[in-house]
């Protein structure tokens, strides 16, 4: 009897550590379940420090997951799951295991990938043949250096209610990965709470990417409030932002891996014109590389995104119209540069598609944020005294940018080859500006200001052109589109009447219903409030001396929203695409020689008030004192 059960405990005990052992290995060396979550390294990674940085869906099955999925049960979900069945156990299984046939299946999906590689969407087909200057569209080695250096690069999309643009972002995605690599890119697609046909869509997307092998996650999220009247717009777009970044940060601290840029795609934007802001925005060491959104109005396009962007003198862009000698940067240099076609430095953007480069940026901590200190509108409790020197309640990307000012100022840009010193960063164009906001502050309303009471700031600049005006040349004298809207409210078309109304304008126009598509939905119509005095802009430190941040615009870099317009479009910004291309790259199209510091006060556009999206905004001047911001850091 000892001796059967002293035999039985070994026995035991041997298989219970054969159990053990399997587990083990199973963990060490098997590729990890299908989960929604990044996984870490496992055991045998770390010590043998051969980590897989790669983005391989095969390999590693959580580089692929969808959270959030609408499926609601019904009476007809069991019969569509039992005949979904059916089907692949008795014809789809058999004929993919059946030796005479599976290589016709094999076939068939590789002929499936192909015609999937070749997707250009509806709009997106027409880009190689539209005009882009320097012969950008027509070179084919133009974005050789970017496709060969096999570096990462995380898509960003955040959908609203907006399956008009998924289709071609998704062929926008489909033709980025067939020239970067399908390991090289992670798309984080965030589903905010659509109630269109986008859910129908992201399967869709779900499906190309997964026979694409393209990493993603897509997710869908419910809205922050019940009401929309109870939403504060800015703390929705920081919280849907951060939420569609969450993979780039798991990457980093589970996997190690990093990202050379991350691009935010919206609207519609040609797979050339991404490629040429990451040319530019490497070439640059741009913290973040904007395009430029025009938004189809009345026939004509407009400049769109004004809440978000502001030039070096911390002013708003005009909305000026793609055939304008008028450019939308009222600041001299950067106007100067957008009629060349050529990059220039900003204070703030976000126009469209964006590129954003993390090492400067999210890496650092840097992450979208609102103020806290908005009113709720469905409370009974009386607004609080508003401070007018006080926070800018503005955009979550308009935070962001100030943020990089002085994330720059703490920690440096990135070097570069020859790195200008803090006492002379932008010796030149810096001074002119110093020079000419002290004078403007001289007087109760700025020189270039000083039309715009009686006219738009698109006249006011006209002024100096000849009566033959280049944007005359393709529409009547009488200017079609201008005859519902009087000349001096020729800047407000694009605001929607319940906000014209906020500002003591309604515009006699007929509303369409995409019409308010483009992201100029929430701009204010009107000119750029007075400077602040004197004692509001004096520093101890002044902006000058601090390392600038790298915040620039590739007007070549087109985003359309409403309407499909784009041969129009290309020509009224580009006019006929005859660059000569002997030479090749040619340096100066793309770096920017000098960086000018921070404006000491920039246009606060804020909302104070809770409302959504079309809650009324305020404008104001508002101080930016980089001291001030690194004090408040410490």
């Amino acid at each position: 009897m000892g001796i059967s059960f002293a035999f039985r405990r070994r026995s035991l005990i041997r298989l219970a550590a054969l159990v053990a052992f399997i587990l083990i290995i199973r963990y060490l060396l098997l590729p990890p379940p299908a989960t929604t979550e990044i996984a870490h390294h496992n055991y045998i990674e770390r010590v043998t420090r051969a980590a897989d940085k790669s983005l391989d869906v095969q390999r590693y099955p959580f580089l692929q997951s969808r959270i959030g999925r609408e499926e609601e049960l019904d009476i007809l979900t069991k019969f569509v799951e039992d005949g979904t069945n059916s089907f692949w156990t008795n014809f789809q299984l058999p004929f993919l295991l059946a030796p005479e046939t599976q290589h016709v299946d094999a076939q068939a999906v590789r002929n499936s990938i192909e015609d999937l590689l070749s997707l250009n969407g509806w709009v997106a087909a027409a880009c190689p043949t539209l005009s882009r200057p320097f012969g950008q569209n027509r070179r084919e080695d133009s974005y050789d250096g970017i496709v060969g250096e096999n570096r990462l690069y995380y898509i960003a999309i955040i959908i609203h209610s907006a399956d008009h643009f998924l289709v071609d972002q998704l062929a926008t995605i489909v033709q980025l990965a067939r020239r970067l690599g399908t390991r090289n890119i992670f798309v984080s697609m965030l589903d905010y709470d659509s109630n269109d046909s986008t859910q129908t869509l992201t399967d869709l997307a779900e499906a190309v990417m997964t026979l694409l092998s393209i990493p993603f996650r897509i997710r869908r999220v419910d809205p922050m409030y019940e009401e929309e009247a109870a939403s504060y717009y800015p703390l929705e777009e920081a919280y849907t932002r951060n939420l569609a970044l969450e993979p780039l940060h798991e990457l980093n601290v589970r996997r190690g891996i990093k990202f050379e840029k991350v691009i935010w795609l919206k609207g519609f934007t040609c797979p050339n014109d991404i490629l040429e802001n990451l040319q530019v925005s490497k070439a640059n060491h741009a913290a973040m590389t904007c395009g430029m959104d025009w938004a189809e109005s009345n026939g004509f396009f407009i400049f769109s995104d004004r809440w978000r962007t502001r030039d070096m003198d911390g002013d708003q862009f005009r909305v000026s119209r793609s055939s304008s000698p008028s450019a939308p940067p009222r600041e001299e240099i950067a106007a100067k540069r957008y009629a060349a076609h050529l990059p220039f430095q900003v204070f703030c953007c976000e126009s469209g598609t964006h590129i954003v480069d993390p090492a400067q940026t999210y890496y650092r901590g840097l992450a979208y944020r609102n103020s806290a200190r908005f009113h709720n509108s469905t409370s009974s409790n009386p607004p609080p005294t508003w401070d007018p020197y006080g926070e800018c309640m503005d955009s979550s990307q308009a935070s962001f940018c100030r943020d990089i000012w002085v994330e720059a100022a703490r920690n440096g840009a990135r070097p570069v080859d020859q790195p200008a010193k803090p006492e002379r960063l932008g010796a030149t164009s810096s001074a002119g500006r110093v020079k000419r906001q002290v004078q403007a502050q001289d007087k109760a309303v700025p020189p270039d200001q000083a039309e715009d009471q009686a006219e738009s700031p698109d006249q006011a600049e006209d002024k100096a052109v000849p009566p033959d005006q280049a944007e005359d040349k393709a529409v009547p004298p009488d200017q079609a589109e201008d005859k519902a809207v009087p000349p001096d409210q020729a800047e407000d078309k694009a605001v929607p009447p319940d906000q014209a109304q906020d500002n003591g304008v309604r515009p006699k126009i007929k509303e369409e219903s995409d019409a308010n598509a483009g992201s100029d939905y929430d701009a204010m119509p009107g000119s750029s409030p007075p400077p602040l005095e004197d004692s509001h802009t004096s520093f101890a430190v002044p902006n000058l001396h601090f390392e600038p941040a790298r915040i620039i615009i590739n007007p070549r870099c087109v985003t359309t929203y409403a309407g499909v317009s784009h041969t129009r479009l290309a020509n009224d910004l580009f006019g006929p695409d005859e660059d000569d291309l002997v030479g090749g790259y040619d340096a100066h199209k793309y770096v920017l020689e000098e960086w000018a510091a921070a404006p000491d006060s920039y246009v606060c556009q804020e909302q104070r008030y809770t409302g959504g999206r079309k809650s009324p905004k305020n404008q104001r001047s508002s101080p930016f004192s980089i001291q001030s911001e690194l004090e408040a850091l410490l």
